[in-house]
């Protein structure tokens, strides 16, 4: 079995980063790798990223100041 050298599993492909938005207000979201979590400012939503599979969903979302 050989590893692949892809990308290390607590990153985002930046390509996904490039197309995903905040489902309330389509705005752009920025990836916090310590989290693990992708912020929406606009919305002051965290996003939670589980197993390499961002959650998209509004009532999922931490609140953020």
């Amino acid at each position: 079995m050989t590893t692949s050298p892809e990308r290390p599993e607590a990153t985002v492909d930046p390509k996904l980063l490039e197309i995903l938005v905040c489902p309330l207000t389509k705005g752009p979201l920025e990836f916090d790798s310590a989290r693990q979590e992708l912020i929406s400012r606009s919305a002051k939503l965290a996003y939670p990223i589980r197993d390499g599979i961002p959650i998209m969903l509004p009532e999922e979302a931490r609140k953020i100041d």
